[in-house]
């Protein structure tokens, strides 16, 4: 059975040792299995002491999720901006090692809500240009047993990758320990089957993110949650599976994520009814009780 994860974004950012200190008692209350940190700026949190934090609440570092504001770019950018780019995701591979997180996922390509058009030729040059730039990344992180998993975004946050046939292109040629992040709010919007390319993603996936498609719980959408999973079980995934969504009390990820109402009656909510949810349909797709 897939170990069931949420992101503190439900309820905080920045996610600091402050914020951890209290949610983490609270995510392990729940009856969470991991959890996702991100980090927006280095240093937000201690690596050991996040993970001692993990450990006596019987909690799992699921991944670390590198966050691309303005300015952290890898492509299309001045050497400077890239080098500075480079430097944060090595950090981000550190502290995955440190708390023992598997991955370092994210749209590491380029800022979020950065986009530009590009001809058939400038996007073969841009996805070249990431490569080049990740490959010395991609091999520190396979030093320390980390993966990168690089991860699609809707059309409105990016022009770079949209859909999971765009991210295996762009990853293609990279080590074995870069591949894809999947999440499931973006996908509802760009791909004409999800499930489709669920499958087509398998052998790359490195992580899993999922959201209704409102940015709410799972389960109390439209998405088709059991043929979601049901793909991913042949996929033959076996990481978490962590919930992502943001809290609308907080201006900057508001705005960022573009969470303009309340998402549930409480951010405990969400996280308690996706969990619940997810716990329901992972044990059907996959025969375990």
């Amino acid at each position: 059975m897939y170990a069931i994860g949420v992101n503190p974004w439900v309820w905080a950012s920045p996610v600091d040792d402050a914020a951890l200190a209290k949610l983490v008692p609270r995510i392990a209350a729940f009856g969470f299995d991991a959890v996702e940190l991100p980090i927006e700026q280095p240093g937000d949190w201690d690596p050991a002491r996040t993970r001692d934090l993990l450990a006596s609440h019987g909690l799992a570092a699921a991944g670390v999720c590198a966050v691309t504001p303005p300015g952290r770019d890898l492509v299309d950018a001045p050497p400077a901006t890239v080098e500075a780019t480079a430097t944060y995701l090595r950090t981000c591979v550190d502290s995955a090692a440190a708390v023992g997180a598997a991955c370092v996922g994210g749209p590491v390509y380029a800022a979020v809500g950065r986009t530009w058009r590009m001809s058939p030729a400038a996007r073969l040059a841009c996805y070249a240009d990431f490569r080049r730039a990740l490959r010395p990344v991609a091999d520190y992180a396979g030093e320390r047993g980390v993966s990168i998993a690089v991860e699609a975004l809707n059309r409105y946050e990016t022009s770079v990758v949209n859909t999971v046939e765009q991210a295996v292109e762009l990853v293609d040629g990279l080590p074995p320990n870069v591949g894809l992040m999947i999440d499931t709010y973006h996908m509802n919007i760009e791909e004409a089957d999800p499930y489709a390319a669920l499958r087509f993603a398998g052998p790359w996936i490195k992580h899993v993110q999922v959201s209704g498609t409102d940015r709410g719980a799972p389960g109390g959408d439209h998405f088709d949650w059991p043929r979601f999973f049901a793909a991913l079980v042949k996929t033959g995934y076996g990481g978490a599976v962590c919930i992502e969504s943001f809290t609308a009390q907080n201006e900057a990820i508001a705005t960022a994520a573009s969470i303009w109402r309340p998402l549930a009656p409480s951010q405990d909510a969400l996280a308690r009814d996706g969990l619940s949810y997810l716990r329901k349909i992972v044990s059907e797709s996959t025969g375990l009780t």
